[in-house]
């Protein structure tokens, strides 16, 4: 792999502004440089659906070794703050940003693993499976355009998406369900001093509720948090109204929901209590999934690591990837480590040794030496 070139065109990755929707640049950038290695990233018409500028971008790239297909996949966008990002390279082969935005190596750094990966096996014109890529968008808004994608294009049951933080060689096979909600709780306002019973205090309620409710680790699978709560007026005047809102993660699908309806019934039942009135929302943002350690994707990923000199460490994550939308559609899949480090921050930073090191391992995935 030649990391001269990594850095190059990952820099280049980094300076076009692509946070969540706004993708545009990117996904036409993306389709010029692919196109240049004889590859075609057609992209598809899910704008309306995802809100953003840009359409998911996808290519089938026919194998010259027998066997099933292979995806990988990782997506365009970044979180904010990402207007103006710059690579700034390092001596020891770090790459950060200038310490005002993210860098963007999640995901950018994925997306050049899996171009060099590609560019290195159509330049040496090493055999390979049939390889399938999918550069998504929306990906940081719980998977926005993976979730509108056209699964019927997919022949592959077998992906890998590079979107992990840690050290290279190790890989997610299960990640949780997670549901977001918010309480609204509406009471009746009145002066505190003189007609406090008049009212119905809509925080009281809320309090009450919070009060009984289990939060952190809930089990050693599960976490609930409530994370914002706001309402009133005025400390003169007894509170009309109060919005709680917070999420619920479990690598056990139901045990999600059911926590999530205990939620929605304390506070029912608290606002009944006063005689306030609750408003509930709820949204399954992306379900829960676990590949099996014995699956083609768990048992390639070992050995192609392995040629690499590493061993492959496994785990379960508390995050979730376009991979929860590709097991809800039979793709059984892992999420690979791909040099982004301290992620969603500033701080963020990537190595371009360590790209260069996915992109063997991308490679080897796609042309295994036990064909």
């Amino acid at each position: 792999m030649d990391e001269k070139r990594i850095a190059d065109f990952f820099a280049e990755l980094v300076s076009i502004d692509s946070p969540s929707l706004e993708e545009r640049e990117m996904a036409d950038t993306l389709k010029i440089k692919f196109a240049e290695i004889g590859v075609t990233l057609t992209e598809d018409h899910t704008q309306e659906q995802t809100g953003s500028n840009a359409g998911n971008l996808f290519a089938r790239i026919p194998g010259s070794l027998a066997g099933a297909p292979v995806l990988f996949a990782a997506h365009m966008d970044t979180v904010e703050p990402a207007k103006g990002k710059k690579a700034v390279s390092h001596e020891d082969g770090t790459v950060t940003s200038d310490g005002t935005t993210v860098l963007g190596a999640d995901d950018l750094a994925g997306v050049t693993a899996i171009y060099e990966a590609v560019r290195h096996l159509i330049e040496n014109k090493t055999p390979h499976r049939p390889i399938e890529i999918l550069i998504s968008t929306g990906e940081e808004l719980y998977c926005k355009g993976a979730n509108a994608f056209d699964y019927s294009q997919v022949q592959a049951k077998e992906a890998y998406v590079l979107d992990l933080s840690g050290a290279i060689g190790a890989a997610a096979y299960a990640a949780p369900t997670l549901v977001s909600f918010a309480a609204k709780i509406q009471g009746k306002a009145a002066h505190a001093g003189f007609h406090p019973e008049d009212g119905i205090n809509s925080i009281q309620a809320a309090a009450r509720a919070i009060a009984q409710l289990p939060q952190g680790h809930v089990d050693e699978s599960t976490t609930a948090n409530i994370g914002k709560i706001g309402g009133g007026s005025g400390t003169n005047i007894v509170s009309e109204s109060c919005v709680i809102e917070g999420e619920i993660r479990s690598l056990n699908h139901e045990t999600a929901m059911e926590l999530l309806e205990t939620y929605h019934r304390i506070f029912q039942q608290e606002a009944e209590k006063i005689g306030a009135k609750l408003v509930w929302e709820e949204k399954l943002n992306i379900h829960a999934y676990e590949t099996p350690l014995t699956s083609d994707a768990a048992r390639h990923y070992e050995s192609a690591v392995a040629e690499e000199g590493l061993t492959a460490a496994f785990e379960k994550t508390f995050g979730g990837s376009d991979n929860n939308v590709f097991a809800q559609h039979g793709i059984e899949g892992l999420v690979i480590a791909t040099s982004m480090n301290q992620v969603h921050s500033c701080a963020e930073y990537t190595k371009i040794p360590e790209i260069a090191q996915v992109a063997r391992i991308v490679a080897n995935l796609a042309a295994p030496q036990e064909a």
